[in-house]
């Protein structure tokens, strides 16, 4: 449907300051590859030579005994931390310990005994083919059993510390939502006041008095009161129903068209409310780039600024694009967080980010929407 209509910006959306990234112990790696092989390598050949001096003790040192058990044990101990390690890693960006355990510890638990019996197999085949000049039908389950035990105590770390790592960064990422969102809530309980909205909302709703309108002043304070009711009401919800945020927008939109006219317009390409009830988006989100792009670009009835909202349903995406021109800001007016808070907020809800994209001539911006399931 297309509605004209125009809008100033109460800046209603807290604008906490987005926190600057962290690394946690189990990124470290990714940063410091060559030293990560290094202290690991380091750690095997350590390793190696104690499980040599342990099972070789009557032998001398650089002899042929010592070398050749040295060799089992630094294959096995490398190879077995290689086939625990890596698909340990591998499988904590697809089964995340902190949401499904049981799964998690399953599935580990096949990977480590599939991949470790294949290492012992490689490692000891090879030295009785290579080395003993021995069939491989030779082979018995007894060169198994060290091996595997060594498995066990390698994978009892590596997951114990896999574990232990991603409920630290649960535990983390809790903390750092929970300490935005009283940031967001303090913000948000500071500005429900703002002195330029009520302003003009008041000197909207005089002209309508002297007007003689009544039947319009009094739709325009029961839509202030909804505006206002929202905001309250939303503070303690993660996400709302789209639906909901229509309706806020919808409210929003109205109260500025008394001042402001025709110098906006927006259309809305969405579906009926009621297949809006089961999409979830964040508390103010909308209202968010709407307030940006009246706040940010210049307007006036002869040149009004066009706003296009768009339901992508098969993306499940919300597309909010305005046509840019930009005006000069007073001196702390924007601070520039809206969008950062707004992406902060999306990243403890989805994996989806936030798209900004922007021409000489539009704004646009992609949010994720949620399904309630």
């Amino acid at each position: 449907m297309l509605e004209s209509v125009a809008a100033s910006s109460p800046t209603m959306l807290a604008e906490a300051t987005q926190p600057a990234p962290k690394y946690s112990a189990a990124d470290l790696g990714k940063h410091y590859p060559h030293r990560r092989w290094m202290v690991m390598l380091g750690l095997m050949l350590v390793m190696s030579v104690g499980l040599t001096f342990l099972f070789c003790r009557d032998c001398k040192i650089w002899s042929e005994d010592f070398l050749v058990t040295f060799g089992y044990n630094f294959c096995y101990t490398t190879g077995l931390w290689l086939a625990n390690g890596y698909p340990n890693e591998w499988l904590n960006r697809r089964v995340d310990w902190t949401v499904q355990p049981i799964r998690r510890f399953l599935i580990t638990l096949a990977f480590s005994l599939v991949m470790s019996v294949l290492v012992i197999l490689l490692v000891t085949g090879g030295f009785l083919v290579f080395y003993h000049h021995r069939p491989l039908s030779s082979l018995t389950w007894r060169p198994f059993v060290v091996p595997l035990l060594i498995t066990v105590v390698v994978s009892l770390f590596l997951h114990s510390r896999s574990f232990l790592l991603g409920w630290r960064e649960a535990a983390i990422q809790a903390e750092r939502l929970q300490k935005e969102n009283a940031q967001a809530q303090a913000d948000s309980l500071r500005r429900q006041l703002d002195p330029h909205f009520l302003f003009n909302s008041l000197n909207a709703l005089t002209s309508l008095v002297e007007e003689n309108d009544p039947a319009r002043a009094s739709r325009f304070i029961r839509q202030l009161s909804q505006v206002y009711r929202y905001v309250l009401d939303s503070q303690e919800q993660e996400v709302v129903p789209l639906a909901e945020e229509i309706r806020f927008a919808e409210a929003y939109l109205f109260l500025q068209r008394t001042r402001l006219g025709e110098g906006v317009q927006v259309e809305m390409h969405l579906p009926p409310a009621t297949e809006l009830e089961t999409l979830l988006v964040p508390p103010l989100a909308l209202q968010l780039l709407l307030e940006n792009a009246l706040k940010h670009n210049a307007t006036s009835q002869r040149d009004p600024l066009h706003i296009s909202i768009r339901l992508d349903a098969p993306a499940r995406t919300l597309v909010v694009r305005n046509t840019r021109r930009p005006r000069r800001l007073a001196e702390g007016e924007s601070m520039g967080l809206g969008l950062n808070n707004l992406k902060a907020r999306y990243a403890f809800l989805t994996t989806q980010p936030v798209s900004v994209e922007q021409t000489d001539t539009e704004f646009s911006v992609t949010l994720p929407v949620l399904e309630l399931r």
